[in-house]
């Protein structure tokens, strides 16, 4: 398990410690690792051009400074208003000025789910004042629906209602819906839906695809434009030379035509 100080504190917040780690696996089950990761890295890039937005996951949180019995992990978290550049191992509170995670979600599973529903969801309303909090089942194995959204209104957690079969996240401005085990986030702006990585991948493989066709086509055109260039040129050289056939016969014929008069008048006279 990995510690971490805080140098420079104040009087006695130098003898705490405060781990960074748990030694858990990231996921509980591969869909619960495959949407925690997938998830990080599409908010990751949807936000990479404001510099004062982080995304992380699967960090330790500490919301009481000296007690590092006071924090929990959430799978996927959005903060407004700090750094992203700022290195942390773990997020602690009193160092981003009091300011908790705006956007969070949960995957939630077995071992989990109390956690969740219940202790997690009443720190991050009570303690943290988290402004939108998600929970999605994978497997739909507890959660009915398993999609859950809830927006703080007034100190409570309000059910965010769906709409057009998704939640819509008022922070993100991004809609939230589950497509089998994945839960995938909608861009109402754009009217499309944020692309994992292997997706961007695989736009990225058929936009080269495409490019080389168009490479292929736009050289076969012009091979053909060059060809039917030499073939007009042939025309016109093959033109050219039955003109100067032409006018030397006709060159020939007027000849032979004075000759022929010239005999006739010599034999009149």
């Amino acid at each position: 398990m990995q510690v971490t100080s805080l140098p420079g504190s104040p009087t006695g917040d130098s003898d705490f410690f405060y781990p960074t780690g748990d030694g858990r696996p990231v996921g509980e089950t591969p869909a619960h690792r495959d949407n925690l990761l997938t998830l990080c890295e599409i908010l990751g890039r949807f936000y990479a051009n404001d510099p004062l937005v982080y995304v992380s996951g699967n960090m330790f949180l500490y919301y009481e400074r000296g007690n590092r019995l006071k924090h929990l992990s959430p799978d996927v978290f959005v903060v407004k208003g700090i750094p992203k550049t700022k290195l942390r191992k773990a997020y602690f509170t009193w160092e981003e000025e009091g300011k908790a995670p705006d956007f969070v979600i949960e995957l939630t599973s077995a071992s989990t789910r109390e956690e969740d529903i219940d202790d997690k969801k009443r720190i991050y309303r009570d303690i943290l004042g988290i402004r939108e909090y998600f929970l999605f089942d994978p497997y739909a194995e507890y959660l009915d629906p398993r999609l859950q959204g809830f927006r703080l209104d007034e100190g409570k957690y309000v059910s965010i209602a769906p709409l057009e079969g998704r939640l819509p996240s008022q922070v993100t401005g991004l809609h939230l819906e589950g497509h089998g085990e994945e839960l995938r986030l909608y861009n109402p702006t754009t009217g499309a839906w944020l692309p994992t990585a292997q997706e961007l991948l695989t736009q990225v493989e058929f936009q080269r695809q495409r490019a080389d066709a168009e490479r292929v086509r736009a050289e076969s055109e012009r091979v053909r434009a060059e060809s039917e260039r030499d073939r007009a040129e042939s025309d016109r050289d093959r033109a050219e030379a039955e003109l100067d056939a032409a006018t030397a016969e006709n060159r020939r014929l007027q000849e032979e035509l004075a000759e022929l008069r010239r005999r006739l008048g010599q034999t009149e006279a």
